[in-house]
């Protein structure tokens, strides 16, 4: 949201207590802040609170009338580059859906030229009934974007869904969104590889690694934030992705992983296999649990080169990055994986960097491309990492399409 112009509009609901986080939020984040209000809005949060929060006065009526100032709704409708209604009640979601403009508000949503949210927050009955889901599905064929509330105990007692989104989750929509809008990713499809992948010795045992899939999904997370289409293949792992624009496609083993990324690259755009996928896999899974008789030779085989083989695949107007874990020689190693998998660039981190590696929330890597050019980063949170990697992806889609 940095350098962008945000009107939050709030109504009389009872959740406008948490539009004060909300405007924190936006502002944290570097966003500009304008607020708008309803009369009945200020009987549940007080325009004071709001303005220093936003560090800007708070427009309510159409004009000051101790001096006659006037706020304009047009010009406001054209500053912004999003506007959120947070909380937006019944009330206010029938009066947008049939065009009635009877205060400030509403006739800035009508002069809106930017993206419009709303964060409904009502009683659950009001929010089931009829008129409201009408109301709703109206502004959204209209463009509107719909942010929609939880379930949980409401201001009246009952349990149901009518409770507002929480204000970060507002904040990341529309932070998402606008993101999404400028991001040379946005619509395109991209396949990631994530986590490790199991390979049975019997039905009880197996040989996998310690990878936790963290940065996968990391990566996958914040290319679907910025507009892309995720196909994650992701082996066995304790994470569930988050965000609407990703299809996680579950596998377990090397095998299963090869099938589904070869089935799934050629409708892509690029890839970028950041899974620890198993090398070698036993020979022959044994049917049953296999006794404990002293000691066992278990006789393994190697598993497809799965970089190598989609690699193959891989088109002029496709990108194709991968991940190389060392341990020693690291550069070089990486350098003879990325050239001999065909990668555009590989993203090296070591085990000898304290914090990098498997199973922790931070990383430290080292990008090279196949161009020669290196480039090294700190340690930082894998979010963060995966940021890093997205700007690098940006680039090769620019460059990609270029020589469509």
């Amino acid at each position: 949201m940095k350098g962008k112009k945000i009107i939050v509009g709030v109504t009389g609901g009872i959740a406008a207590y948490k539009t004060a986080t909300l405007v924190r939020e936006i502002v944290k984040r570097g966003g500009e802040v304008r607020v708008v209000m309803t009369e009945m809005a200020k009987q549940f949060i007080t325009p004071l609170t709001m303005a220093t929060l936003s560090k800007n006065p708070i427009a309510v009526d159409f004009f000051d009338p101790e001096n006659g100032q006037w706020n304009s709704h047009v010009s406001l409708g054209v500053w912004a580059d999003a506007m959120i209604i947070a909380p937006a009640t019944a009330n206010t979601l029938g009066k947008m859906a049939n065009g009635i403009a009877d205060n400030l508000l509403l006739t800035t949503y009508l002069s809106a030229r930017c993206p419009v949210f709303v964060a409904p927050s009502m009683d659950l009955d009001m929010f089931a009934h009829p008129t409201t889901q009408d109301n709703l599905r109206q502004l959204a064929e209209r463009g509107v974007h719909i942010i929609e509330p939880a379930e949980g105990e409401l201001a009246s007692g009952l349990v149901g869904k009518g409770r507002m989104a929480e204000p970060e989750a507002i904040a990341d929509a529309v932070d998402d969104f606008l993101s999404s809008e400028e991001s040379l990713l946005r619509g395109r499809r991209v396949m990631v590889t994530a986590g490790p992948t199991y390979e049975r010795i019997d039905p009880v045992r197996f040989i996998g690694n310690y990878s936790s899939g963290k940065m996968g999904y990391a990566i996958a997370e914040e290319l679907a934030k910025r507009g892309a289409l995720v196909e994650l293949v992701s082996g066995p792992v304790k994470i569930t992705a988050k965000h609407k624009n990703i299809n996680v496609i579950k596998v377990e083993s090397a095998a299963e992983m090869f099938a589904a990324c070869r089935q799934t690259f050629a409708k892509c755009d690029g890839a970028i296999m950041a899974a620890a996928v198993a090398d070698f896999a036993p020979a022959e899974c044994a049917a049953s649990k296999i006794k404990r008789k002293g000691e066992m030779t278990l006789q393994l085989r190697p598993t497809a080169d799965i970089a190598a083989e989609v690699g193959k695949q891989k088109t002029d107007s496709q990108f194709f990055a991968g991940f190389a874990l060392e341990t020693d020689n690291e550069e070089q190693n990486a350098h003879d994986k990325m050239m001999r998998k065909g990668f555009d660039f590989i993203v090296l981190n070591s085990l000898n960097d304290k914090g990098a590696g498997f199973m922790t929330d931070t990383n430290k890597i080292t990008i090279l491309e196949s161009n020669g050019a290196k480039t090294e980063y700190d340690l930082k949170p894998k979010t963060e990492v995966a940021a890093d990697i997205a700007d690098v992806v940006e680039r090769y889609i620019a460059l990609k399409t270029s020589k469509k």
